[in-house]
């Protein structure tokens, strides 16, 4: 390819024999320029992009100039491969971890088509390109941290997977396509294991996957007012749910069953909008069950929270316990056979041989926008999914969490970095309705924040989306610039980018899932149908391409400690009080965490975490409402409500720093107060004292007058190390020990003459 660009300009000009990114001057070649490492699993890293480098390959001589050469560069360009870009070099970022611990049950040519997230590539760079060359890329959210257990590292790990079907920004995307593909499609692995074992075949791992995504069907939300929510229409109505059928039919094929949907949307307004949507969602959801077992059929619940969270109930409870009964139902994946004292009731998924746990479904979470509402949903199942994982790990006997913790701070900052890095990327924003929010522990200074982050979601989704979504069709390969043809900008739509014609369908209204699928559930079907795409014989463990352990520690360098992955990340420890006792990071504590304090101190304000890094849970709270959970009749707009505006709490303003509160008295901390001990105390102590001392001879005073001899009485010999003597035992106990060898070598003895006569005796009675 390179030499054929690089040939001198004919009669003829360029001969284009692959088609680059849109790109219509040539190819270019994208270099990361700079990484970084931002989780590991097992012996595995996985790398973040943070820098990258566009490279024209044709030569200046070559080049032919076009007029839209430039704007076509910008627009490709404007996607920022330094943002949220996550690869591995050995680990398979885009499945989850069952799925890359299965064993394969089949061999098969390799075929690109079969990968997911990947870009429409050509056949010809299909044939012409070596796999190794090829690595995947995932767009989303990754980050980890340390569950420090009284030193045991167990390393919970966020992974956030963006799909690239229907991708699309907030207003421009919703509901989904012809095929099943919906908009913002997330799914979010939880992985928690056991890091002083790395080997993923000896070490004990767990996820938990759960995912997010609009509601399947045809409907939209026009822009094309100024107003600060688009009123909601439905394109047309789907009968036979071919549409859901096909979005729950690749559910099935990728996770099993059973699906679990948790619908979040508000069910009575004054004029309808979102209870639109969740009657299609739930007659789709009745059809397609009609066709299903009940043991594999969609189960269905709905939660309105923003009408919950406005009527001051216990939210994070209720959504507690509709998040035990959805964990229970799939189960999380455990590698390893369960500890044997932990309780059966803990143990929850698909066992096989009692080997280990598989996560059988999924549970989909989703309201309008799927970002601020269902984010703290998310955060509530993967808490009690956590719970779970701590139990197979043999750290918890019971799988409850409580919320003033270290623990489930630190969770809770994790979900709150993921919330708006997923917001950033689909709204235009972070979240605006944050954990903290249905909660009610907000502090009532977030509501400047939560007005500025309002106005630049609405801001970003009126004025900049249209050239965010030309960028991600250029990007995606969905449009191709060519010189017959219109360019990208001249589309009124793009609707025929992302819905492919579907007029032939002879596909079934009943039978909606694949014919392999069925036979394989409860399982997944990619899990079943794994293949194994290529085998390399190798003579011994310490080959470079296999020795993950080498390529991992790499003894043969010199590291500082400083600078050790282990020692940067984040733990449950930064979320300890400064003066503590209990180093649990399952203990319960009322006052603020350390990192809360040190950020108070500095006065420093909350920073977007997409781009610094930084948690977002330092940053005010929000307890105002996002587009997507206002009531279109006004009544649950809580930006001027004054009933939301009571339910902040004005106790989480943080007392001053004194020298009494970083330095509390011992009876404050341990319940009495250190004094000098009296005389009759310190005779007795001394009696004590004297007392050993004459056990063990080394007594040389006559404070004990009755000169009490006190020897230590015992039936063992003085034995050391190096010599045992064996005790001595009688000929009968001896005869006793023979006879029980002998019972179960050669079996039982024959009765005596006495005892058959008894057993006759007792026989003839009957």
């Amino acid at each position: 390819m390179i030499e054929s660009g690089n040939r001198k300009a004919g009669a003829s000009g360029i001969t284009r024999y692959i088609s680059a990114f849109g790109i219509v001057e040539g190819y270019y070649i994208i270099l990361i320029t700079k990484r970084r490492k931002v989780a590991v699993i097992g012996h595995h890293t996985l790398y973040k992009i943070e820098d990258t480098i566009m490279i024209y390959i044709p030569h200046d001589s070559v080049r032919i100039n076009h007029p839209d050469e430039s704007r076509y560069l910008k627009m490709f360009q404007s996607i920022d491969l330094a943002s949220n870009f996550y690869f591995s070099y050995s680990y398979d970022l885009t499945h989850s971890l069952q799925h890359n611990l299965t064993e394969p049950k089949q061999f098969v040519a390799r075929d690109l088509n079969l990968e997911p997230n990947q870009v429409d590539l050509e056949s010809e760079l299909k044939a012409d390109l070596h796999p190794n060359w090829i690595l995947f890329i995932t767009h989303g959210f990754v980050s980890q941290s340390n569950i420090n257990v009284f030193g045991r590292p167990l390393y919970l790990t966020l992974i956030a997977r963006r799909s690239s079907k229907y991708a699309g920004t907030r207003f421009l995307k919703r509901g989904s396509n012809f095929q099943g593909d919906v908009a913002n499609e997330v799914e979010t692995e939880q992985i928690v294991y056991d890091s002083a074992v790395s080997s993923l075949n000896s070490g004990h791992f767990t996820s938990f996957v759960q995912m997010r995504g609009s509601i399947p069907g045809h409907w939209k939300q026009d822009m094309g007012k100024m107003v600060g929510k688009p009123a909601i229409t439905i394109d047309f109505y789907d009968p036979f749910a071919e549409t859901s059928g096909a979005h729950f039919n690749e559910l099935l094929k990728r996770y099993g069953a059973p699906i679990v949907i948790l619908n979040l949307v508000k069910k009575r307004e004054r004029k309808p909008q979102e209870s639109m949507l969740s009657d299609e969602l739930s007659t789709a959801v009745k059809y397609l069950n009609q066709f299903l077992p009940v043991e594999h059929q969609i189960v269905y619940k709905t939660f309105d929270m923003a009408r919950k969270n406005k009527s001051n109930s216990n939210v994070m409870e209720q959504l507690a316990g509709i998040a035990k009964n959805a964990v229970t139902k799939v189960g999380i994946f455990h590698n390893q056979r369960t500890y044997f004292t932990q309780k059966p009731s803990t143990v929850i998924g698909k066992t096989e041989k009692q080997v280990s746990g598989r996560q059988t479904g999924i549970v989909r979470t989703n309201c309008v926008d799927c970002l601020d509402r269902t984010n703290t949903a998310q955060f509530a199942i993967g808490k009690c999914a956590l719970g779970y994982q701590l139990c197979a790990l043999g750290v918890l006997d019971t799988p409850n969490l409580e919320f003033d913790t270290d623990c489930v701070r630190m969770l809770e900052s994790l979900y709150e970095d993921h919330g708006d890095t997923l917001a950033l990327q689909y709204g235009g924003s972070q979240l605006v309705h944050r954990i903290k929010t249905y909660r009610k522990t907000a502090p009532w200074t977030s509501q400047g924040n939560d007005i500025m982050q309002t106005l630049s979601r609405y801001y970003s989704n009126t004025f900049s989306d249209a050239e965010k979504q030309n960028a991600i069709n250029l990007f995606l390969g969905l449009f191709k610039p060519s010189e017959n043809q219109a360019q990208i900008w001249e589309f009124a739509s793009d609707y025929y980018f992302h819905h492919k014609p579907n007029i032939f369908s002879l596909k079934s209204l009943t039978q909606w899932w694949e014919p392999g699928v069925y036979g394989c559930l409860p399982y997944a079907y990619n899990d079943v149908t794994k293949a194994c795409f290529e085998l390399v014989q190798v003579h011994s463990n310490d080959v470079e391409m296999i020795d993950s352990y080498v390529d991992f520690y790499r003894p043969n360098e010199f590291n500082v400690l400083s600078e050790v992955f282990a020692i940067k990340l984040s733990s449950t420890v930064d979320f300890m009080p400064i003066c503590t006792v209990n180093y649990s990071p399952f203990a319960v504590r009322a006052r603020p965490d350390k990192r809360r304090e040190e950020t108070l101190l500095k006065g420093n304000t909350s920073k977007n975490p997409s781009v610094t890094g930084q948690s977002s849970t330092s940053s005010a709270a929000s307890s105002t409402s996002s587009s997507s959970d206002e009531d279109s009749s006004g009544d649950e707009d809580s930006l001027n409500s004054d009933a939301t505006r009571d339910t902040f709490s004005k106790d989480s303003t943080p007392e001053p720093i004194t020298f009494k509160y970083l330095f509390p008295s011992t009876e404050e901390v341990y319940g009495f107060q250190i004094k000098k001990p009296s005389r009759e105390d310190i005779l007795i102590y001394k009696k004590y004292v004297l007392t050993g001392k004459r056990a063990n001879g080394t007594a040389h005073s006559a404070f004990l007058s009755n000169k009490t001899g006190i020897k230590p009485v015992s039936c063992f010999l003085k034995d050391d190390a190096y010599e045992v003597k064996p005790p001595i035992v009688n000929q009968k106990s001896i005869e006793i020990y023979q006879n029980y060898v002998a019972l179960g070598k050669y079996g039982p003895k024959i009765p005596e003459r006495a005892d058959i006569a008894m057993y006759a005796k007792y026989a003839s009675l009957k």
